[in-house]
């Protein structure tokens, strides 16, 4: 089959959106959690695990959304200190890669079983300002900002929930409304870089949202079962 990704910020309804089309869609559907909240994932390698626990016990909470450009971090004090946040920041590139290519392979072995892989998040999505695009970065992002341009495959369909800053302030009562402002238009500015991209509006009810991501999720497989009746047609 072929491979969707819900984008959007937190609480455009990502989730629920996919969880409900995994039950009623009416075509084989696997659902695979694609960001980098490892409270939120799905499928975790075991080295992820470890790291969150590790966290957890020093007292830092997970990620639990992407990085926020804006936001630099402190750079630490000290050759020993510079040293050891720079063996982190290896280690988590490490663990990082080995992550995504965990999924992607998995999403691999649900597109032979012939299902539709429904992606909650893309890993290219919640890193495309800071690892890709962004000003400024460290090595291990620009590594890591290569991978996920240049190696790890795109979506074949990105459907976009799109909701005004000022609704998702309202029902998260995270971020600012500068913020949320940019993160939409860095999403929306994905557009041109992906195969096949659609714009949402998150602000209906979650049944109106569910149908219309449905409708163009059997939209997009009627044209590609179409293109490949066209292409198996002989001519002559």
């Amino acid at each position: 089959m072929f491979t969707v990704a819900l984008i959007g910020p937190d609480g455009a309804g990502k989730t629920t959106v996919a969880r409900r089309l995994e039950r009623a869609l009416g075509l084989p559907v696997r659902y695979l959690y694609m960001g980098v909240n490892p409270t939120s994932s799905n499928r975790l390698l075991p080295t992820t695990r470890l790291v969150r626990a590790i966290r957890r016990a020093r007292g830092r909470a997970p990620e639990a959304g992407p990085p926020d450009p804006a936001r630099a971090a402190r750079r630490p004090k000290g050759a020993l200190g510079r040293a050891s946040a720079e063996a982190r920041a290896w280690l988590r590139l490490l663990n990082r890669l080995a992550e995504e290519t965990y999924r992607q392979a998995l999403a691999w072995v649900y597109l032979r079983r012939g299902a539709i892989v429904l992606f909650d998040r893309h890993f290219l999505v919640d890193y495309y300002a800071t690892d890709v695009v962004g000003v400024g970065r460290p090595l291990t992002r620009r590594i890591h900002g290569l991978f996920l341009s240049r190696i790890y495959p795109r979506p074949d369909l990105v459907i976009y929930l799109d909701a005004p800053p000022e609704m998702l302030l309202a029902r998260k009562g995270e971020g600012t409304l500068e913020t949320l402002a940019r993160r939409r238009r860095e999403y929306l500015d994905l557009a041109d870089r992906m195969p096949e991209f659609a714009v949402v509006d998150a602000g209906l009810p979650a049944d109106d949202v569910t149908a219309a991501v449905g409708e163009l999720i059997r939209d997009f497989a009627a044209s590609r079962a179409a293109r490949r009746g066209s292409a198996a047609t002989p001519r002559g």
